[in-house]
């Protein structure tokens, strides 16, 4: 039978299957203990497989830890064991999926996971209880409908982001899919996005005043402005930089007030080589992009940026996106069509009340389907795909608010659609209300989740579903949104009502509890973050929901919003209110305080384990050798396949990846040729004296300048056996030189003067 890449030869990008084939490759190597966990950790990272609760094989159920039955103990990662499922993260830039990647989403997810898809708070699908072995297959079949999982986590650039009205948004200053397609596409995989200490998330958004992208929340933002020039229109950005949440949140700093289109691109890649240059490695909690904003000041940040500008090597991607932008456009399915005197089925005004906006193009609405929790079923995904062929055709987005829409529906069809979605189960109203909680996955997947952020977030949608209709209308467009831990992966701290999961000890016992954070402000791209006032028990927090929406209804002044009414009242009174919560009773007394919402066990936080949200700091040149260790790998084989040409030609791009390794720490751009890395190899290493070994001097360099200049036109198998060891020890002095050098603290500092590094050698 074939396998799944005999079967889609043909259907995929050429430089993802190579990816993906690599991907599996360093697999094999990590299980055959050749690839160290670390480097393997980020690795699988980098390719969206990211570590799920429970994964150190060891499970606390209240009472006792448990061993749970892994078949071996090979490690992905540190206290990560290979056997024990995990999360699959996959890609979705702006948010833009069409029906045919529905369904295959839907096929991934019956075949290997637990048949639901979750959208996340960054537009992405990710699939729970994945296996590691089956991930190469569900990465081609995914690549075969044009979606990647490359750096959807690790050190790296995640999923571009965007506002999901796009393009048909009444107010917007222009459309930025394009800008932002552009900015996935050329940072994936970029050299210079390589050597960061921790993530780095972009946003885009077509206008200021709404919440559209949550650019201020964002390490890069990009806003769309025009100006008028020489009586000419032009396009641009306000651009901000080192924003973030987190445990303690940053607002993003103007950067420029009109970036031109034209720069945007040359830019980012500025931001990312300083970024990646002087961010902090060793201290994880310190490594975001913010705390280098934060150290250095806007100005110097934007100085050093500048500066990087004008020594970058031009790139024809730059600029060469920007003439098919004026053509950028989405195709509708139906003709546009007034909704006027259509027969109107039951709860249909409700529903499209708050589920469907009205696009600036006549006749036509964009409708949410909201989705609790974020998840929707596997058939739900298939049958929404069909729905959608029908009424939106192609034009389907994600939202950071966990929801999907479809685009581009004629208003004639508003109410079948409506029928259609009712009858599987997709058609509640309430999104982005009140009722349209946001959480993260927390205790129920997360290794960081302290409290059941999902649970608890299922609850208070419940409770308020039943009244919704009855809500005034200043608490329906409330925002609640939780997080299971205070890393804020649940954006509570940009929420009217935020929450974060904590624990506290009563009587030698754990007690799930939830920081009440207020002041958060969702409006104007995430315009203010909320403080926690208090810790209140888990099974309290709906009663406080209660309590703090009523108030806010009986005394509110005027129009006066949320943030307003929590300003005016003040910390210490909403304090008070909270204080009627705060006790926790004995567990003989009422045990209901020592659970968590939607978990029968007894409280505990004896299961956490070690987070992935990025793997440990992994240099460029690591990362590198590795390869080059792999193409090793590769060589071999084909030397045991009796293949002596293909066996030398890997050798020798194995020799030719670990010098550029080492070329890059001091020539940062070194061009991608064989004879520019050999020469430069030679001038900073070989003729310096720097790759010396005390017991065989140069000679391991030998090995690769004359396969470099006398290349062999007869492979015979001892040929091909003595160039892949080699290789081999070419590779291994590599190693031994930069970590004398990094010893030594001289890696990246050039023998040859200043002037001169970061320019080819003639």
């Amino acid at each position: 039978m074939p396998t799944w890449k005999e079967k889609l030869v043909g259907r995929m990008d050429q430089q993802l299957a190579e990816e993906i084939d690599i991907f599996e490759t360093q697999m094999v190597l990590r299980r055959q203990g050749k690839l160290d966990e670390k480097i393997f950790a980020e690795t699988r990272l980098r390719r969206g497989c990211y570590g799920q609760r429970y994964d150190n094989g060891h499970r606390h159920d209240g009472i006792r830890t448990q061993q749970l039955p892994y078949l071996s103990d090979v490690t992905k990662g540190p206290e990560t064991l290979w056997d024990a499922p995990g999360m699959q993260r996959i890609k979705i830039p702006f948010g833009g999926v069409t029906p045919n990647q529905l369904d295959t989403l839907a096929d991934l997810a019956e075949e290997y996971a637990d048949s639901v898809l979750h959208v996340t708070t960054r537009q992405d699908f990710q699939l729970h209880y994945v296996h590691i072995e089956d991930t190469p297959d569900l990465m081609r079949r995914l690549a075969a409908v044009g979606i990647t999982t490359r750096e959807a986590c690790g050190n790296s650039v995640r999923n571009v982001t965007a506002c999901p009205l796009a393009g048909v948004c009444r107010g917007e200053v222009f459309d930025v899919t394009p800008y932002a397609k552009a900015c996935s596409k050329f940072l994936l995989g970029h050299p210079d996005t390589q050597g960061f200490g921790r993530k780095f998330k972009i946003a885009f958004s077509g206008c200021k005043d709404e919440a559209c992208a949550l650019t201020s929340m964002h390490d890069m933002g990009c806003i769309a402005v025009k100006r008028i020039e020489n009586g000419k229109e032009r396009r641009g950005f306000e651009l901000y930089v080192g924003g973030g949440l987190g445990a303690v949140p940053h607002q993003a700093k103007l950067f420029e007030e009109f970036l031109p289109a034209e720069e945007l691109l040359p830019i980012a890649q500025a931001i990312s080589r300083v970024f990646a240059r002087l961010g902090e490695k060793k201290n994880r909690a310190a490594a975001r992009i913010k705390f280098l904003v934060t150290k250095l000041g806007i100005e110097e940040f934007r100085r050093i940026v500048l500066e990087e500008r004008k020594i970058m090597p031009a790139d024809d991607r730059w600029t060469g996106y920007l003439s098919n932008v004026d053509r950028y456009q989405e195709t509708p399915k139906r003709q546009p069509a007034r909704l006027n005197g259509h027969d109107r089925p039951e709860g249909f005004e409700a529903w499209s009340r708050t589920n469907v906006y009205a696009q600036r193009q006549a006749g036509y609405a964009v409708v949410t389907v909201t989705l609790p929790l974020g998840d929707l079923s596997a058939s739900q995904s298939r049958q929404l795909a069909k729905i959608a062929r029908r009424f939106s055709g192609d034009n389907i987005r994600t939202t950071v608010e966990q929801n999907i829409v479809l685009r581009w529906i004629s208003e004639a069809d508003l109410p079948d659609l409506y029928r259609e979605l009712k009858r599987i189960g997709l058609a509640q109203p309430g999104a982005g209300t009140i009722v349209d909680v946001t959480a993260c996955p927390g205790t129920d997947t997360c290794k960081l989740g302290i409290a059941s952020s999902r649970g608890l977030a299922a609850e208070i949608r419940n409770r308020l579903s039943e009244k919704f209709f009855t809500l005034e209308d200043a608490v329906k467009n409330l925002h609640i949104k939780i997080s299971g831990c205070f890393n804020s992966c649940g954006q509570h701290h940009i929420a009217d009502l935020g929450f974060y999961g904590t624990s506290r000890t009563i009587g030698n016992r754990k007690v799930p509890h939830f920081q009440v954070v207020l002041g958060g402000k969702w409006q104007q791209n995430a315009a203010a973050y909320g403080l926690a006032i208090g810790t209140v028990p888990s099974k309290r927090i709906p009663e406080v929901v209660e309590l703090l929406t009523e108030r806010y209804v009986r005394e509110r002044s005027g129009n006066e919003n949320f943030q307003e009414f929590v300003k005016r009242i003040g910390k210490p009174e909403l304090r008070r209110m909270l204080e009627l919560f705060m006790d926790v009773p004995s567990f003989e007394s009422d045990p209901s305080y020592y659970s968590d919402w939607g978990d029968p066990r007894v409280f505990t936080i004896g299961d956490l384990g070690m987070g992935e949200c990025a793997g440990e700091v992994v240099s460029t040149v690591q990362f590198d050798l590795a390869n080059a260790e792999r193409l090793v790998f590769e060589s071999q084989l084909k030397l045991d396949e009796e293949d002596y040409a293909e066996a030398d030609a890997l050798a020798y791009k194995a020799m030719l990846q670990a010098a550029i390794a080492l070329v890059r720490t001091e020539f940062h751009d070194v061009p991608d040729h064989p004879n520019t890395i050999v020469n430069e190899f030679r001038t900073r290493f070989y003729d310096t004296n720097v790759l010396g070994d005390r017991y065989a001097g140069n000679k391991f360099a030998q090995y690769l300048f004359r396969r470099h200049e006398a290349p062999t036109s007869v492979y015979t198998r001892d040929y091909a056996h003595r160039i892949v060891e080699e290789a081999q020890l070419f590779i291994e002095a590599v190693y031994a030189c930069h970590d004398s050098l990094s010893e030594r603290g001289t890696v990246g500092i050039s023998a040859k003067s200043p002037v001169q590094v970061g320019k080819a050698t003639p």
